[in-house]
């Protein structure tokens, strides 16, 4: 019996064993199908077809300096290794394109000394990751792997960049005849340079018949006549011999003659890379430009990055000098500050590309202007990106680290590249953005400034933008400061409704107690003053998509929209109805988002799924969902339906992404650079504008900025990196008066008096967040932000804030910021245009201005 019951129980684990092993099958057979298939895309979703072998440049031309020159400037470059001058006409002053002496550099090794002498910088990747870089100075102007080509406007460098052997401008062969031509027309020194490289080859008194073979196979002609054979001990001879035959005049035709002789093969398996730049000048500026067409690479050697003139300006040991970083409103990296073990500065233009993937917590970089600068002495020169700025890195570092210079420069992504996840993959494998923009450029623009003040850098980049913006850049005519109220509407809290979790809006602020909080604000003399609605619609602060806008029922609908809107409007305040537009929130069909079809999609053509991370444990953060980023196309149309809404309610627009964010869109059948994302909001921004409407943006990137009314949370100071040694307003001395602006709102900014101190300083508007409910409403939600935001609790002492602030700098904010100074590391002085001087003291101790002004400690001061 016991048997039997034994056999029993070994015979049901067995099939159990089986059954489990048959349930497995079909999930590990679909995990290597997905493995599989990952593996065809990167192999084969691009077909390539075989390259042509790609023939590098060969420089030919003359190695006289080549000129440009205007009134203002005299660029001249020199061909024999493509760096340049460029010579300020009233000061005398010469910058130098690449790092001076940098040989006689004591710490730099020898390949970063050759990156110190170069122009241009490239790095590239192959599939399984590995990145290279090469400089322009060892890979192609010293192998002569270039050409020049030039006019009276211009001269372009089309730059072959490669680890492949210098063709010297040098016959490989000579006949008897011209030999002897040749010889007649030296001297006697010349004479024994030519004899020891081209020595006599008569195929019948050579006794070694391998040595004889060789030479029949590489110049056929030998077996009938005698010819002298090129034969070098060195690159130095090399360059001898060719400096000789052009001094005597040598042809290309007599060249190409002497080649004829020869069986040469000059094709190289390394790979080479090609790009042209391009040098103008206009006025007081150097215009430099790479065209995307020109970029070119073999297929499986993909240019990741570019720098432009890397170390244009450099200063060394001796200088005395600062670079301009654009961090926050500005900031200073002196010369030689003696940091070299802290971090080197880096910092993304406009934010990174949100639809390159991202997988764990990083602190996002982030510069929202476009320029560099480097001041030396009583001169200077500003670095505007124009072209391609969407791109660019800004990197600086300060000399003792690699070298012993200090520099600044952009740093362009050309072909973005994402890591695949590929299970049991026995390397890491990389796929790429094939789709290179070829109708795109890459543009510097190098301003020369007689000063080496940052003050009158600002007022020439101040000079720029009006030049370009032309009317969009207007004086304000504001008499008091301004100040914004972003009224949170409602936010989304789960409920369980018979039994089962469901998200619902959450009020915070109904309408009609919008309305009772303008009111009093207004009564307490608050007049210029702009209201920003947030969560109004679909959903709350949690916004769904805008493919059809829902005013909440619960804070009052549309009724209750049009009253408070009105209300507004009699107070003499502008309302900005805030919406979301480029993103999918807890988002579905019925909402009228589909994730196929209109999410925007990553390198990996799978769709940008976003998510959100814990700052604590740099995990996903619990409890919330993920959500989308939207192709460009849908957050046009859903622009367009917020612009429609506002319209709708005589409101005016405000956007919580847009002139923060930007990004590309990987799509294969309809792939948008992040250059174009750019250049088409620009133009919406633009027809909004010129439409009447006003439109408020967050943080405010600086191609948005000349066509919105105001500009909220901008980040004034910046990221407090180490290596920086101070912070500036430079945007500000730049834009004050043209553009409104604040910063964070001060109420749950983290430090209340820290930033209303530095908007004093920055010439800046305030701005507080306000809601209705008690912060204990936003219990077990996510919304922790909102807990210092009860109007009744802060109302107090946000009409004490303003009426001080109005009191002080009231008068200022329709006039230019005309000049800065830091008197002690904690003690800074604006002056305006009307002599108004506003100190500002971050010290726990008053100070006693130059002037006798008192300033009481952590707190700010306008002397008219």
């Amino acid at each position: 019996m016991s048997r039997k019951v034994s056999a029993e129980v070994k015979k049901e684990r067995v099939n159990a064993i089986k059954k489990t092993l048959k349930s497995m099958i079909f999930p590990t057979v679909f995990l290597a199908l997905i493995a599989v298939g990952i593996f065809l895309i990167i192999k084969l979703g691009q077909p390539v077809e075989d390259e042509p072998q790609m023939v590098p440049d060969k420089y030919d031309g003359s190695y006289d300096p080549i000129t440009l020159e205007n009134d203002k400037l005299i660029f001249t470059l020199y061909p024999e290794t493509t760096d340049f001058t460029v010579t300020v006409k009233e000061t005398g002053k010469v910058w130098y394109s690449t790092a001076q002496d940098a040989d006689s550099d004591t710490i730099a090794l020898s390949g970063e000394k050759d990156k110190l002498k170069s122009d241009l910088l490239i790095s590239y990747k192959v599939e399984t990751g590995s990145e290279t870089t090469l400089n322009s100075y060892d890979y192609s102007a010293t192998r002569g792997i270039y050409n020049i080509e030039s006019d009276s406007n211009s001269i372009t460098i089309h730059y072959s960049i490669g680890d492949i052997d210098r063709e010297y401008r040098i016959p490989p062969v000579l006949t008897e005849a011209k030999y002897k031509e040749i010889l007649k027309d030296l001297d006697f020194n010349q004479q024994i340079d030519l004899k020891g490289c081209f020595p006599k080859k008569d195929i019948k008194k050579i006794k070694d018949e391998d040595e004889k073979a060789a030479l029949i196979e590489k110049f056929p002609s030998i077996e009938n006549e005698v010819l002298y054979v090129a034969t070098f001990s060195n690159s130095n001879v090399k360059q001898t011999i060719e400096k000789l035959f052009y001094e005597i005049g040598f042809t290309d035709e007599e060249l190409e003659e002497c080649k004829a002789l020869a069986n040469l093969d000059n094709t190289s398996d390394k790979p080479i890379f090609k790009a042209s730049v391009t040098y103008r000048l206009e006025g007081s500026d150097l215009v430099v430009d790479v065209p995307m067409s020109s970029l070119d690479s073999p297929h499986s050697y993909r240019i990741t990055t570019l720098s432009l003139l890397p170390y244009m300006g450099a200063g060394g040991k001796v200088e005395d000098g600062f670079l301009l970083i654009p961090e926050g409103g500005g900031a200073i990296l002196r010369f030689n500050n003696g940091k070299k073990d802290q971090n080197n500065y880096y910092a993304n233009m406009y934010g990174r590309d949100i639809c390159l993937k991202k997988d764990d917590l990083v602190h996002d970089t982030r510069v929202y202007y476009n320029l560099f600068g480097i001041s030396e002495g009583n001169n200077s020169f500003l670095c505007i990106l124009e072209n391609g700025a969407s791109y660019a890195s800004i990197q600086a570092d300060t000399s003792g680290r690699l070298n012993n210079y200090n520099y600044v420069n952009a740093v362009y992504t050309i072909k973005a590249y994402e890591k695949y996840d590929i299970p049991n993959a026995t390397s890491d494998l990389f796929g790429f953005n094939e789709n290179l923009p070829e109708d795109e450029h890459l543009t510097q623009r190098y301003r020369f400034v007689n000063s080496g003040s940052y003050v009158d850098m600002a007022k020439e980049y101040g000079n720029y933008m009006k030049e370009k913006y032309g009317n969009y850049l207007t004086l304000n005519d504001d008499t008091s400061a301004p100040v914004v109220f972003d009224v949170v509407g409602a936010a989304d809290k789960v409920r369980q409704i018979m039994g089962i979790p469901v998200s619902r809006p959450l009020p915070l602020t109904t309408f009609s107690q919008a309305e009772e909080i303008l009111k009093d604000l207004k009564a307490s003399n608050i007049d210029n003053a702009s209201v920003r609605l947030s969560g109004w619609c679909n959903g709350g602060v949690n916004q769904r998509v805008l493919s059809k806008t829902k005013v909440l029922s619960k804070l009052g609908g549309k009724k209750g929209l049009n009253r408070l809107t009105k209300t507004a409007q009699e107070l003499g305040y502008d309302l900005y109805l805030n919406g979301i537009t480029q993103y999918a929130y807890d988002s579905d069909i019925f909402d009228g988002f589909f994730s196929y079809t209109d999410a925007a999609k990553v390198i990996s053509k799978q769709r940008a799924e976003l998510h959100v991370f814990s700052a604590v444990t740099y995990a996903l953060r619990e409890g919330t969902d993920s959500y989308y980023l939207l192709h460009p196309d849908k957050i046009y149309k859903m622009m367009d339906n917020l612009k429609a809404a506002a319209d709708k309610y005589n409101a005016n627009v405000a956007y919580e992404d847009v002139g923060i964010d930007l990004s590309s869109d990987f799509y294969r059948k309809k792939p948008v650079s992040r250059e174009q994302s750019m250049v088409d909001q620009t133009e919406k921004l633009k027809t909004v504008k010129d439409s009447g409407t006003k439109q408020m943006i967050n943080m405010g990137n600086i191609y948005a900025a000349p066509y919105v009314d105001m500009i909220v949370e901008s980040d004034l100071a910046g990221t407090k990196y180490t290596i920086l040694d101070e912070h500036v307003p430079f945007l500000e001395l730049a834009l004050h008066g043209y553009i409104n602006y604040t910063g964070e709102p001060l109420n749950i900014s983290g430090n209340y008096e820290e930033e209303l101190l530095t908007s004093a300083e920055y010439g800046a508007g305030l701005m507080f967040t306000i809601m209705n409910e008690s912060p204990f409403t936003l219990q077990d939600t996510l919304y922790t932000m909102y807990y210092g935001c009860d109007y009744s609790n802060w109302k107090d002492r946000i009409k004490a804030t303003y009426e001080k602030y109005n009191r002080e700098l009231g008068h200022i904010f329709n006039q230019e910021m005309v000049d800065h100074d830091k008197l002690t590391d904690e003690v800074s002085c604006t002056v305006y245009k009307d002599g108004t001087k506003v100190y500002v003291n971050y010290s726990y101790e008053d100070y006693t201005a130059p002037d006798g002004t008192v300033i009481p400690a952590r707190d700010y001061k306008a002397v008219r």
